[in-house]
């Protein structure tokens, strides 16, 4: 499973942003303005904390074993697996869900009635926020899970070679 770039997530986020602005203006010249729900901001600062929480435990659990704590309990590797993958996925929806958020914010700001959305642009805000604490614990929680790479020496914790 390869990680994922930060790069890859902003691309991601520039391009939904540019679709949804463009949807939002067609949408618009149906007389009609997008609605951002308020329950957006809600459920990505939910997944985000979620997220949060998994990355914390794992890292507590991981430095005990690492530090031989008497008692303390060792990560499942496909718990940890687990955990990376649904971060990875998380990421790259809410990627494309900021940039959704984004595009109909910046689309609404340039609407000239703006004390007519200013609840809509507040919440898309929020949800442009939200999001990307979802995409920022993520890559935590994959940071934190990540391997340590076998750089085919014999240093510690390598596994020694067969001659």
């Amino acid at each position: 499973m390869k990680p994922l770039r930060l790069r890859l997530l902003l691309g991601m986020v520039v391009v939904s942003t540019a679709l949804a602005w463009a949807g939002a203006k067609l949408w618009n010249s149906l007389d009609a303005a997008p609605a951002v729900p308020a329950a957006a901001p809600v459920v990505l600062a939910v997944i985000a904390v979620v997220l949060l929480g998994t990355a914390l435990s794992l890292r507590a659990r991981l430095k005990a074993v690492r530090d031989r704590v008497p008692g303390a309990k060792p990560v499942d590797p496909l718990g940890a697996a687990r955990a990376v993958v649904l971060g990875q996925a998380s990421a790259l929806v809410s990627s494309v869900v900021t940039g959704i958020y984004a595009g109909l914010g910046i689309f609404l700001l340039t609407l000239p009635d703006l004390g007519a959305h200013r609840s809509a642009v507040i919440t898309a805000g929020l949800a442009v926020l939200a999001g990307g604490g979802v995409i920022a614990a993520a890559l935590w929680l994959q940071h934190i899970c990540k391997l340590p790479q076998d750089g085919g020496g014999e240093g510690k914790g390598a596994a020694p070679s067969a001659r």
